[in-house]
């Protein structure tokens, strides 16, 4: 009988990666995205709200929340955490280091983009407002404010860490309920940077740069992650 051919592997036999590794590996770089989109996706399902998560820009409402977490928001009348509740008002919950609802909320006036105060309290149209307010976080007679009397029925908010409320610093007006798209529930440190810095990045070059930049940065890594991973795999292999 005759006996097989030895075949004596080549080095382009040793590193041509097989159809099932390449498949195996673009599998180990897309699960790790797919997770996070399921996580996201069933967090917006049970919070009513999409997105769930907000990045914080700025440090008004610490120390409880600083520049660069991440927020994790429902909607407003989602159960059980229906409605908002103002800090003085009696029985409050305690919302990231405070009492009161933590609101997200984008008044005309903020160009967009959203701000993520506490409520102070409700108002009603034509209400002198300061009457009841605490005078330590107001400058000014109701007649010397842009937002009193109350122009409209809403809310007045202010940041834990600034001096004012929104309506007496000129921050925001009378908070309207429909201008409030979420509150807040929670918070997790440091985890917001990549959004803060996205949009730092649109706020300069637009967003297509920001976009192509994003997208390089991506695909380098993706692509030195295969290679580790490919070249792992190898080494298991010999």
């Amino acid at each position: 009988m005759g006996e097989a051919a030895a075949v004596s592997p080549t080095r382009s036999n040793r590193l041509r990666p097989s159809p099932s590794n390449v498949n195996r590996n673009l599998a180990g770089l897309l699960a790790p995205a797919a997770a996070v989109l399921l996580v996201a996706v069933v967090v917006a399902a049970v919070a009513g709200a999409w997105p769930p998560f907000v990045a914080v820009e700025s440090g008004s409402m610490a120390p409880e929340v600083e520049r660069g977490d991440l927020v994790v928001v429902t909607a407003v009348d989602r159960f059980p955490w229906g409605g908002v509740a103002g800090s003085d008002e009696s029985g409050a919950p305690a919302r990231l280091g405070g009492a009161g609802d933590v609101v997200v909320f984008s008044p005309p006036s903020s160009d967009g983009r959203p701000i993520l105060h506490r409520v102070a309290f409700p108002v009603e149209a034509g209400e002198d407002w300061t009457e009841r307010a605490d005078p330590s976080l107001v400058d000014g007679t109701c007649g010397e404010l842009d937002a009193c009397p109350a122009p409209h029925d809403g809310y007045v908010t202010y940041g834990d860490a600034n001096g004012e409320y929104d309506q007496s610093a000129g921050l925001a007006p009378v908070v309207k309920p429909e201008w409030i798209r979420a509150k807040a529930l929670t918070s997790v440190p440091n985890l917001g940077w990549f959004r803060v810095i996205v949009d730092g990045a649109i706020a300069r070059v637009g967003v297509v740069p920001t976009a192509l930049g994003v997208g390089g940065i991506a695909a380098v890594t993706g692509g030195l992650g295969a290679t580790l991973i490919g070249r792992i795999g190898k080494r298991r292999g010999l």
